[in-house]
């Protein structure tokens, strides 16, 4: 893996990976051997952004420490449980979704809950997961025009991702679902439903069982 290490401010290394892949197994790699003297990481799609306490480290260990990792094969999935989302699978593109990638609905609904999802990292609203696997490609184009309206709890699919709006907003994604569970709670501990690095399941639940 070749990273490129770009200066941040004085106490922040701005780590860059050719690929999203690459960025996530680093990440998960740094959760299993943390670097001494890093207090925080912030994930993007092909970064990590790294902040270091100039007391115990420096930059250029630092960023020795990061070419040193050793990150795993595929996404580094916890094994931790991985956090189940219920979804009721009603979302209007699910058809058009389905089709665009050359299957059925239910083959479509199937794979998008037969797979292990990662954060890889947030964005977009507090609590929106931009949700990777090592399954299938479920890549499909966003929306030609995002829609101005997107209700809370809409689970959707845009490029490699797969996310789950956590209010109400405009958006692009083509939407295959809902879910009840609220992904931005400031009573919770953390309030992101689906923190960086975290597992998800979704689970197929009927609109009975969630009450619409």
């Amino acid at each position: 893996m070749t990273q490129r290490f770009l200066r941040a401010g004085e106490r922040d290394v701005l780590v860059e990976f050719p690929t999203l892949a690459d960025a996530v197994a680093a990440r998960a790699a740094l959760e299993g051997s943390p670097i001494p003297g890093v207090t925080d990481a912030a994930s993007g799609a092909r970064t990590l952004m790294l902040h270091f306490d100039q007391k115990v480290t420096n930059r250029a260990a630092v960023e020795a420490a990061v070419a040193a990792l050793e990150p795993g094969a595929g996404l580094g999935v916890r094994e931790a449980p991985p956090i189940e989302i219920p979804v009721v699978y009603d979302g209007e593109d699910l058809d058009d979704t389905a089709a665009l990638l050359g299957i059925t609905p239910d083959e479509l609904i199937a794979a998008h809950t037969g797979r292990t999802w990662v954060c890889a990292f947030g964005g977009f609203a507090p609590g929106f997961a931009y949700l990777v696997s090592d399954g299938a490609s479920l890549d499909v184009p966003r929306l030609a025009a995002p829609r101005t309206r997107v209700p809370a709890g809409a689970v959707g699919l845009a490029g490699e991702f797969s996310g789950v709006y956590p209010r109400e907003s405009p958006g692009g994604w083509r939407l295959i679902g809902r879910t009840e569970l609220p992904m931005w709670d400031l009573a919770r501990t953390p309030p992101a439903a689906v923190p960086v690095g975290a597992a998800v399941r979704f689970t197929r639940v009927n609109a009975a069982e969630v009450g619409r």
